[in-house]
């Protein structure tokens, strides 16, 4: 495998070409020259000498760095060279779009290679129809297995799982346990743990392979094996799959049908790869980007933020309803105008701060109404005194700039009110909106947004009309 800091030599000269990364971990510039010169040319040697032993990691770098256009030459010109793992390393729309110029001949040779977890995940990207055409190119077995997988949840342990592991009776010897790990011509690539079957194939435990290789030939499975070792059911939500191997320090576990039937196992790689794409998810949804991607084009990228945008006018305007009823006092006093904005950003700001933190401890279930109440208050708490400590400085400085101190008190005031207000809304809005059934992670922000906003501006206009006796 070539890494970042080795060179790799040209088939046509003596000299070596640039490193495939550079300092900073980015593909190298040269090195995409080459390579991009080389499918110009399709010039295949010279194209499996540069990438043929790259990590399927890098080579999905590479695919994602290339232009549209040259991403289909390069999987045919690699031909049998070409490792279909890095497909699970596309963004979706990139993946779906070479998926589309290959072959369905291709296609079904690459991903019969494939774990059947990497095969999954690739094919539930295709429609029905092209699905179809690609297993029926594939052997019966692996067939029947990958349609088996196709067939759970979109989201469940059943379409993560691998199909492919070790099981053997109780009865069996660990020397004959390992025996047959040494002659069985199909094993998974990797694995951690060895289950434990009946004649039905329902689960009974599971033994780590250091344990089977610390025991004698003699000793029977049965006696070595966990037998508390519990099992996820195929239809289990893989976020919660995720949250208990992060929990538990997990590295594999079985996976079973309704039955209690053996039918896969979940590895450690799978399971980052979910908790690094549901933090995203949850990191796009609070700014209302959905499942945008960044190699989507501007269509699909502009319909997608336009629902989001489309709501928050609706919020500003609502704000905006708000300031109209203080016209007279804002005409009267033109500071006001100047300093409003002020109040309602830091609102926004702060109520920001905690909806994040609470949508973040909902989604790890570290926030639930045992610890709400003690949460709440801490946030009370900290909106206070954040908002005291604001309210000093914002107050000195208007009272410096416009030469009115009382404005500076009211400034101050009003800060102190949104702060609090800010904290509120920031925790309980996302715990609302769970409660009803409606994710927090997409429609909190507009809320907080909109709470801060009028609090923000009643509170200041309404206080220095009352305190200056300003027209409304």
């Amino acid at each position: 495998m070539v890494t970042e800091a080795e060179r790799i030599d040209s088939p046509d000269t003596d000299d070596q070409v640039p490193t495939v990364r550079d300092e900073e971990g980015r593909l190298s510039g040269e090195f995409l020259d080459l390579v991009e010169t080389a499918i110009a040319n399709t010039d295949a040697p010279q194209l499996k000498e540069l990438v043929g032993d790259l990590h399927e990691a890098d080579v999905g770098d590479l695919i994602e760095t290339l232009d549209a256009d040259e991403r289909g030459p390069f999987v045919q010109l690699l031909g049998e060279d070409f490792d279909f793992a890095a497909l699970t390393e596309l963004d979706e729309s990139v993946r779906l779009k070479l998926l589309e110029e290959l072959p369905a001949e291709t296609l079904a040779e690459g991903i019969g290679e494939l774990e059947s977890d990497d095969a999954v995940y690739i094919l539930e990207d295709l429609d029905a129809e092209n699905q179809a055409a690609i297993l029926e190119q594939l052997p019966y077995s692996d067939r029947v297995q990958l349609q088996r997988s196709l067939d759970y949840p979109e989201e469940s342990a059943g379409r993560l799982m691998q199909t492919d592991f070790i099981a053997v009776p109780p009865f069996w010897s660990v020397g004959q346990t390992i025996d047959y790990m040494r002659e069985a011509e199909e094993l998974p690539d990797t694995f951690h743990e060895i289950f434990v079957v009946d004649p039905g194939f329902r689960l009974l435990g599971s033994v780590p392979l250091d344990k089977i290789l610390r025991t004698k030939r003699a000793t029977k499975i049965s006696e070595i094996m966990d037998e508390d070792a519990q099992p996820f059911e195929a239809t289990e939500d893989r976020e919660e799959v995720a949250r208990s191997f992060e929990r538990y320090n997990m590295v594999s576990a079985a996976v079973v049908d309704d039955a209690g039937r053996l039918v896969g196992m979940l590895m450690v790689d799978d399971i980052v790869d979910v908790i690094q794409e549901e933090a995203e998810e949850d990191l796009r949804a609070l700014a209302g980007l959905g499942d945008e991607e960044i190699s989507d084009d501007f269509i699909v990228t502009a319909r997608s933020r336009f629902t989001w945008l489309v709501v928050n006018l609706g919020t500003a305007i609502l704000a905006s309803l708000v300031i109209s009823l203080f016209e007279g006092t804002i005409e009267a006093m033109v500071a006001l105008a100047v300093l409003m904005p002020i109040v309602a950003s830091m609102g926004g700001n702060a109520g920001t701060q905690t909806m994040t933190v609470a949508v973040r401890a909902l989604a790890t279930q570290e926030l639930d109404a045992r610890n709400l109440w003690r949460v709440l208050r801490r946030e009370v708490l900290v909106s206070l005194l954040n908002g005291f400590g604001l309210a000093v400085l914002i107050g000195i400085a208007s009272a410096m700039w416009f030469s009115n101190t009382a404005l500076g008190a009211v400034i101050g005031v009003a800060i102190v009110i949104n702060m609090i207000f800010a904290g509120l809304s920031g925790l309980m809005i996302p715990v609302v909106l769970e409660k009803v059934k409606v994710d927090p992670a997409i429609a909190s922000s507009v809320f907080v947004t909109t709470v801060t906003d009028v609090i923000g501006f009643f509170a200041f206009l309404g206080i220095a009309a009352l305190w200056f006796n300003l027209p409304l």
